[in-house]
């Protein structure tokens, strides 16, 4: 009866020194093979799979006791896809604690306000970590794959910045960034002047592309968008850059020459009258509120002073004086 006894108080001991053990590892930082160590956890695999994948990332443990220990915590089916980072000093504790409640590692892209939808496409395809499925597509194919067929896209996208877990899909950032524009310009036209010449949402999403474009000075924005809504009322040419600009694509140099202004294309707003057929960028909440709720004003023109800030004229005598003073 004393043997048994004696070998079941060592038995006891013994689990109970394993047990401390087995509690101290679970607590102590892990090993790495580096200073972060990521690893994606694919949607349905299994805790072995993950325990496997942590050490071939480079946790330096044995991968059985992460899977055990995955196992016996309870929370192995609670263990979520994403991406995931293990620092030094993190424990296995912290790592399924990381994975349980999705603390993901985030990458972020941002679109800038004043781009082309082309210059937005090519920020996405350089994005680390995004995984790419819209390469190869044209920009009506994109917008169809995002829910929106015969929409064009340029301006449909908001400029901002947006966070995302690795393996994300392009498309999937796209159609955020598709339904934060459409959530603003929603807001921005149920905003509108009373009396707005503007006669649809689109209208003022591409007025407020080219304010974008026309300037990157708060205090002028409202301003810009009060001589062309001033314009639009009286059937005068809008007269603007940018659209020509646009309506060059590829062929523009970076000098922009009279004879580009007397060349006619849908957005050379010198030789047609009104708004161009769509947006010509990316416009921001600034621009958007500047379209909706342009400043009341005379002014039908307004030339750059070169500060960043303009100078706004209600007649063309004094606009002339202007450019001569500012551009000449």
């Amino acid at each position: 009866m004393k043997r048994l006894f004696a070998t079941l108080l060592a038995l006891a001991l013994l689990a109970a020194a394993a047990a401390g053990l087995a509690w101290r590892w679970w607590q102590a930082p892990l090993p790495l093979a580096a200073e972060v160590v990521e690893f994606t956890v694919e949607p349905g695999q299994t805790p072995r799979a993950v325990a496997q994948g942590w050490v071939a990332a480079g946790v330096q443990t044995d991968e059985r006791w992460l899977y055990w220990a995955f196992r016996l915590s309870g929370q192995a089916p609670r263990i979520r896809a994403g991406s995931f980072a293990l620092q030094q000093g993190d424990s296995p504790e912290r790592l399924l604690a990381k994975m349980v409640q999705g603390e993901e590692t985030l990458e972020q892209v941002r679109l800038l306000e004043g781009w082309t939808f082309a210059q937005a496409r090519e920020a996405l395809a350089r994005a680390p970590g995004l995984r790419p499925t819209l390469a190869g597509l044209s920009d009506a194919q994109v917008m169809a794959a995002l829910g929106a067929p015969n929409v064009p896209a340029e301006g449909r996208f908001f400029p901002d910045t947006y966070r995302y877990g690795r393996g994300v899909s392009d498309a999937v950032v796209l159609k955020q960034a598709w339904l934060a524009q459409q959530a603003r310009l929603e807001q921005a036209w149920a905003q509108r002047a009373e009396g707005s010449p503007l006669r649809t949402p689109d209208e003022l999403l591409t007025l407020a592309s080219i304010v974008e474009k026309e300037t990157g000075r708060e205090a002028d924005r409202a301003l810009v968008a009060g001589v062309f809504v001033n314009r639009l009322r009286i059937g005068m040419r809008l007269q603007t850059d940018p659209t020509v600009i646009y309506g060059l694509g590829a062929r523009f140099d970076g000098n922009l020459r009279k004879v580009d202004l007397l060349t006619d294309t849908p957005y050379n707003t010198y030789t047609r009258a009104g708004l161009p057929p769509t947006p010509i960028a990316l416009p921001s909440w600034a621009s958007l509120k500047a379209a909706a709720q342009p400043a009341s004003t005379r002014a039908l023109y307004f030339v750059a002073r070169g500060d960043g800030s303009s100078e706004f004229s209600d007649t063309l005598e004094a606009h002339n004086r202007a450019v001569n003073r500012y551009q000449r």
